[in-house]
């Protein structure tokens, strides 16, 4: 991904939200800091597993469970947007990827995703501005796992593009070459959401539909 082609998006995004870029920044330095040579993932690993493969990324609306049971998931490289990676895991099934970045979803689904990545998912574990708490309490305990950010890219702390878990899934499929990309558990106007997830589920069908960077 091309993040000088990214950067203006990403401010557009910014300030949409009123968000502070210098707190994202301070939170990928924060994880950056947590990487080892042993807890980091290579980006070969992650390009094995989508590199001209079917993919489906599951987002975690509440079809999700309805539209999964429809799907033969042996045909497909299978990437988990946060909570959707518990419903997965609830149903027998371990993905091979995850992004999460670890404050949208209840304790107990972050234990899922723990036991996923014990199970061998690889876990994007992405830094924003408001979630180094969480950062904090939660990555020592993923033994495997790649760094992401928002904002620019620095050593392994990547940027694939994307602004929420379900289209950040989207943006890395697409960045490593999925052969197809089909979405399972997306609802882009879901009535029920608060306002700052149906500002989010905005973005997200907007950049789903953007071209390529």
């Amino acid at each position: 991904m091309n993040f000088a082609a990214w950067e203006p998006i990403y401010e557009q995004i910014l300030e949409d939200f009123g968000f502070d870029r210098a707190g994202d920044e301070e939170a990928a330095q924060f994880l950056s800091r947590k990487l080892t040579e042993e807890n980091t993932v290579s980006l070969s690993e992650l390009k094995a597993l989508i590199s001209g493969k079917p993919v489906l990324v599951c987002g975690n609306a509440p079809k999700l469970r309805r539209e999964l049971s429809e799907i033969n998931f042996s045909d497909f490289t299978v990437i988990a947007a946060d909570g959707a990676a518990a419903v997965l895991m609830d149903m027998g099934i371990v993905p091979e990827v995850i992004c999460t970045d670890l404050d949208g979803n209840s304790e107990a689904d972050i234990e899922k995703e723990i036991l996923a990545c014990e199970k061998g998912s690889i876990v994007l574990i992405h830094a924003h501005g408001d979630n180094i708490d969480k950062l904090e309490k939660y990555v020592p305990r993923f033994k495997r796992f790649i760094a992401t950010t928002q904002a620019k890219p620095f050593d392994k702390v990547y940027n694939f593009g994307g602004f929420s878990d379900g289209d950040r899934c989207f943006f890395l499929a697409r960045e490593f070459g999925a052969k197809n990309i089909k979405l399972a558990g997306f609802d882009f106007e879901d009535p029920r959401v608060n306002t700052i997830k149906k500002k989010k589920l905005k973005w997200a069908k907007k950049l789903i539909g953007i071209g390529d960077f």
